[in-house]
C-alpha cells in the first residue's frame, strides 16, 4: 500500500490468514489504491509471482529456505526483501537496521543471481565457475596457465578477479560481455 501510494507500483500480496487480506483490502481501499494492488487469501507456494520485480516477505525462517528454489527461479535481478528473517546460508546483499528498535526492525535484501556455474569457453582459454547463491569461486585457464577465480553476482551483473586482473560483464543466458 504504501509503495503504490507513494511510488505508483503495482502489486499484490498474499496470506494464508483471512482476517489479515481483509485488514490489507481495507487499508488499500482507505488510502484510495486499490486499483494498484490488491490482497488475495491463498497459499504462498501455490501462487505464480513469476512476474515480480520486487517480493517483500515478512515469513518464518523455515518458510523462507522451502520459498527459496522458487525465488531463485526468478528473473536475475529481482529484489527480495525480508523483514526480521534471513534465508541460512544465502547471506543477503545488504542488511538494514532502524537505531534504536527491537530485531524487528531489520530488513535483508537479496538481488536474485544470474545462474553461471559451469564452464565457459573463451577465445584464449576456459573460466570454470562454482556459484553458491551470489558468490563465485573458480579457476581460469589460458594455455597452460591457471589462475584463481573470485568473484560476486548481483542480479545479472558479474565482477571477478583472476590472479590480479578484475573483469566485469553482464550475463544474459548463456552469455558473457564485459570487460577487464
Amino acid at each position: 500500500v504504501t509503495a503504490a501510494k507513494k511510488f505508483g507500483a503495482r502489486g499484490f500480496g498474499v496470506d494464508i490468514n483471512p482476517v489479515r487480506i481483509d485488514e490489507s483490502n481495507a487499508l488499500a481501499r482507505k488510502e484510495g489504491v486499490t486499483d494498484r494492488v490488491a490482497f488475495h487469501n491463498r497459499n504462498l507456494f501455490e501462487t505464480d509471482f513469476s512476474d515480480a520485480s520486487v517480493l517483500t516477505m515478512y515469513l518464518l525462517p523455515y518458510l523462507n529456505i522451502k520459498l527459496r528454489p522458487t525465488i531463485l527461479d526468478l528473473k536475475p535481478g529481482t529484489r527480495i526483501v525480508s523483514n526480521s528473517f534471513d534465508m541460512e546460508d544465502w547471506r543477503p546483499d545488504e542488511t538494514q537496521r532502524v537505531e534504536g528498535c527491537s530485531a524487528w526492525c531489520t530488513a535483508h535484501l537479496w538481488i536474485v543471481p544470474a545462474r553461471v556455474g559451469g564452464t565457459w569457453k573463451l577465445g584464449n582459454g576456459e573460466l570454470t565457475l562454482k556459484q553458491s547463491f551470489q558468490m563465485l569461486t573458480g579457476t581460469l585457464k589460458t594455455g597452460a596457465t591457471s589462475v584463481e577465480v573470485t568473484g560476486r553476482l548481483l542480479g545479472d551483473q558479474i565482477s571477478f578477479t583472476a590472479g590480479k586482473t578484475e573483469y566485469a560483464g553482464k550475463v544474459d543466458g548463456k552469455t558473457i560481455t564485459g570487460k577487464t
